[in-house]
This record gives structure tokens, sequence and C-alpha cells, in this order.
């Protein structure tokens, strides 16, 4: 518990795992979205999706980035 309440830990990722984490299609780095609980990789327009505080790092289960 913090001075601003309890932190749900279904929207925090350990930093250290996102250190480690790479893209599995293109092998850059990731950007943590604690908003809708996705890893993003930029380079290739995917989203992968966080489940249960477990990222789901297949490209078949990424959503398509717009843009």
């Amino acid at each position: 518990m913090t001075e601003t309440g309890p932190e749900p830990t279904a929207t925090r990722i350990d930093p250290k795992l996102l250190e480690i984490l790479v893209c599995p299609v293109t092998k850059t780095t990731l950007e943590y979205d604690a908003t809708r609980q996705e890893l993003i990789s930029r380079a290739a327009k995917l989203a992968y999706p966080i489940r249960d505080g477990i990222p789901i790092m297949l490209p078949e289960e990424a959503r398509q980035l717009e843009g």
C-alpha cells in the first residue's frame, strides 16, 4: 500500500522484465502501456497483450497498431 492507496498488480509490470523483453518479430525494445495492459513494439507496429500479469509474446495474439 502506498500513500495514495493500494496499486493493483494488474496495472504494473516488473521494470527488470521490461528491460529483457524484446519484440519477437523485430528484436527491438518494447514500451509498456499501463492503460491498455499491452507491450508496444513501434518497429513492428504491434501491441502484445498482458493477461493476468503475463505478457503474451506471440505475434498472432498481438493487436496491429494503426499508422
